[in-house]
């Protein structure tokens, strides 16, 4: 990498953030991010799936960020204090787009290490100068919402504060509620939004590495 946290790409590119801000209850606490995945950390295998898409790289978590100096990537905290979940982390991104002179900034979270080659092309496509989250069909076929995935304009900044300070915590709920498009992924050969959350998760993300 030429510097921390920038690509050398394309001037039309997205920055995008991480979002690693969580409490992993279901992990037993700490960051499972950290944790792990065939030979590495969960992170470093998010990262290597959105680097090559993304104009600058940013990592969204709370604490003491020299846990993750290792990975060369700014880390930006929740700007709303009590661990409100994702939506603080998307405005955090929000910001530091917009500080960037960006327009708009991809998110996606810490703990899914099988993110789409095509992702923010496709997103930007559903998107249509809005904001787009990703979906998949679940087992059924019926189509299921990943909206810690998504392209969010930073002209929804202000929304998004305002949203927070009226007691949404909802990110799927925001998402709708802005009329966010859909961006659809297949699920074969696996779910490429497949997330960690307990245990056995990680034990069949380890089974699905061992086929990329």
């Amino acid at each position: 990498m030429a510097e921390a946290g920038v690509c050398a790409k394309q001037e039309d590119s997205l920055p995008c953030v991480i979002l690693a801000g969580g409490l992993s209850r279901r992990m037993g606490g700490g960051d499972k991010c950290l944790m792990p995945l065939a030979g590495r950390p969960v992170l470093a295998h998010v990262i290597a799936r959105l680097w090559p898409q993304c104009g600058r790289l940013a990592l969204n978590a709370n604490g003491d960020p020299a846990r993750f100096g290792g990975f060369g990537l700014p880390v930006l905290p929740d700007g709303v204090p009590d661990f409100p979940g994702p939506l603080a982390g998307v405005l955090a991104a929000m910001g530091w787009a917009e500080s960037l002179g960006a327009s708009a900034v991809v998110t996606a979270a810490a703990d899914t290490p099988f993110l789409p080659n095509d992702l923010i092309d496709r997103l930007r496509a559903a998107a249509a100068g809005g904001a787009a989250i990703a979906e998949s069909p679940d087992e059924g076929g019926l189509a299921r919402a990943h909206p810690t995935v998504g392209l969010w304009p930073v002209a929804l900044r202000k929304d998004l504060a305002d949203a927070l300070a009226a007691g949404e915590h909802r990110i799927g709920r925001w998402a709708d509620a802005i009329g966010a498009g859909r961006a659809t992924f297949p699920i074969a050969p696996h779910d490429p939004f497949f997330n960690i959350n307990t245990p056995d998760d990680l034990a069949e993300a380890e089974r699905i590495a061992t086929l990329l």
